[in-house]
């Protein structure tokens, strides 16, 4: 296993044995960092295999598990993060050490550590082709509509900012209001972080998007109405939504005209963020109103589909519908096969590290939910799937803020604020 010094805290190696990885702590390494998706190879151990491994070796350890041509700014900054974890040397690895580099010299240019023209002699003088890097670095400036992500591990939800840097303008999808459903406390900690992003960008808000409402968290979206005075908008379907939750609720006094937000979009609208084209398609299935955002290269499709390991999103709740949401996957990939897809959870698979952006490409090729799949055979594994799974902790929380834009209930006479849910109204009980 040759071993590449990069500097004190990281080395770089081609895949190690079981046996190999025991020792590391002997040489001085405290962390590990698996940059190989599993499978790639019959003679790879597997992040199963090597998190044991780690383990009796104690060792901390890290799965970040990438190709040269889908590494994105998530895995970049996991990289970064797995380094600033470690209390000691590092030792990334994949097949031939170029991914771990290559993670490792794209954060230190986009930190403004390393000047991109100097990777080139900076590969030559470790032994390594830096030729990947420099090609995700050129596109990535390229781009006109910047993305920054910010997930929240309470929820594995993903919150984003996309701006226009000809203009300075933003917005906002899908933010988070922090609630804990066990003390029934709110915060506005993950709000706060996306405007400390926008003032220290020096950003201004235009957008606060939501691309439905959601069933597991509660949206900040009027918060950051009153934060920012920027308009609010969400698919024009939204009144379907609030019509069958007005019902479920019983709550009639609820305006279920969507007037809780400033514009409603219909399939096909278009509006700008900057500079920046962006347009909506309606995108149903998961929800009645759920719709995607195109906003230049990139798509915010929310729950329709996750990540390429994790599948498409469930078609279960009040209004789902398994085919609907097919239809909808299928706009998604009548996109170019470049566009970026940002998607609005991520679960984790195998412990692996945060990840939200893949390719209309990657998922056509790779998604085992849709690649190869007919509509039948979509329709029949999504169906199955949802009746093994449990209804989301707060859908019964969350439904009755985010019907009202992030609203939450107006005090009392106690001037306390208080949640109503119905019970027996939902199926998906775990008694077990």
């Amino acid at each position: 296993m040759p071993v590449s010094k990069i500097s004190e805290t990281l080395s770089v190696s081609t895949q190690p044995s079981l046996e190999e990885i025991k020792t590391l702590r002997s040489q001085g390494f405290t962390t590990i960092i698996n940059n190989r998706p599993d499978g790639e190879d019959d003679a790879q151990p597997g992040t199963t295999s090597e998190a044991q491994a780690a383990d009796q070796g104690d060792l901390a350890y890290a799965y970040i598990p990438v190709t040269l041509t889908t590494i994105t700014e998530a895995d970049v900054r996991a990289f970064q993060a797995a380094l600033l974890r470690s209390n000691g040397p590092v030792l990334a690895h994949c097949k031939s050490g170029t991914r771990s580099l290559s993670l490792h010299i794209i954060g230190e240019v986009l930190d403004g550590r390393m000047a991109a023209e100097d990777l080139p002699a900076f590969g030559q003088q470790h032994g390594f082709d830096t030729s990947a890097a420099q090609k995700w670095l050129t596109r990535h400036a390229a781009r006109r509509a910047q993305v920054k992500a910010f997930f929240d591990a309470r929820t594995s939800s993903v919150q984003y900012v996309v701006s226009d840097p000809q203009t300075d303008r933003c917005a906002i999808i899908d933010p988070v209001l922090d609630f804990d459903e066990k003390s029934g406390a709110t915060a506005t900690r993950h709000a706060d972080a996306i405007l400390d992003h926008v003032r220290d960008r020096g950003l201004t808000v235009e957008w606060i998007l939501d691309t439905h409402p959601h069933a597991d968290h509660f949206s900040a979206a009027h918060y950051l109405k009153q934060k920012t005075g920027a308009q609010t908008a969400i698919g024009t379907r939204v009144v379907d939504v609030q019509s069958l939750w007005k019902d479920i609720y019983h709550w009639p006094e609820l305006l279920a005209d969507g007037s809780q937000w400033d514009r409603l979009f219909a399939d096909g609208d278009s509006f700008k963020i900057g500079s920046i084209d962006a347009r909506v398609l309606f995108s149903p299935g998961h929800t009645l109103a759920s719709v995607t955002y195109v906003i230049a290269d990139a798509a915010f499709v929310h729950d329709t589909l996750f990540m390429p390991d994790s599948g498409t999103a469930r078609a279960d709740f009040p209004g789902g519908d398994a085919a609907a949401l097919w239809r909808s996957i299928q706009a998604i990939l009548a996109l170019p096969d470049e566009t970026r897809l940002f998607t609005g959870h991520d679960y984790q698979p195998n412990g692996r590290s945060p990840r939200w952006e893949s390719t209309v490409a990657e998922q056509k090729a790779s998604n085992p939910h849709i690649a190869g799949v007919s509509e039948d055979e979509f329709v029949a594994l999504r169906v199955k799937r949802d009746r093994t799974l449990q209804m989301p902790k707060l859908i019964l929380h969350a439904l009755q803020v985010n019907i009202c834009g992030g609203r939450l209930p107006e005090p009392e006479e106690n001037g306390k604020r208080y949640l109503k849910f119905p019970l027996d109204a939902l199926q998906g009980a775990a008694w077990e």
